[in-house]
């Protein structure tokens, strides 16, 4: 409550290291004050996102408008602040944001479909972890058959439908 009333305060009054200081007890309103306050970065505040991975992504995206790497580092205590970042803070892969998604399954195919664009053994072997995003990664990012997603769905509901993408594949070679 002392965060946001120094917030609030700091609205009609403008800026001050005190309300600042106090903002800053918190992350929400830490990059609140920089985004509406101060309407820049600011090491004090940036320094208070940075303890909440969702927090420092929307700081490094609103408020810096660009990456850095104390930013990149606190989004990755997270899979999908990680793969946030990657997709529209810096715009490409870094090896950081890709070990944090794939510590998820969902977030490492969509690394690989969305930052990478390409098939990759560590964000395959972390899709492959569920059927379900194995299936996707084989269709969607290898767009061909691979052993691991194969073995990844074998005996699961996701098993016909690998056959079926299979059995396209050999089609489209065939023509």
């Amino acid at each position: 409550m002392i965060a946001k009333n120094a917030f609030e305060y700091a609205k009609f009054h403008g800026p001050s290291d005190k309300t600042r200081d106090l903002a800053c007890e918190e992350p929400f309103w830490a990059f609140c004050y920089a985004n509406e306050i101060d309407k820049k970065s600011h090491e004090q505040t940036r320094k208070a996102v940075c303890v909440d991975p969702e927090w420092a992504y929307k700081y490094a995206l609103k408020v810096d408008c660009k990456p850095r790497q104390d930013t990149r580092t606190a989004v990755c205590k997270s899979a999908i602040y990680a793969y946030f970042y990657a997709l529209h803070v810096d715009y490409k892969s870094y090896q950081e944001t890709r070990n944090m998604a794939c510590t998820n399954p969902y977030y490492a195919y969509l690394y690989a479909l969305n930052v990478d664009k390409c098939p990759r053994d560590d964000t395959r072997t972390a899709a492959c972890i569920q059927p379900y995003w194995a299936y996707f990664y084989a269709k969607n990012v290898d767009k061909n058959i691979c052993e691991e997603t194969m073995q990844a769905v074998k005996n699961t509901k996701y098993e016909k439908d690998y056959e079926k993408l299979i059995n396209l594949h050999f089609k489209e070679q065939i023509i």
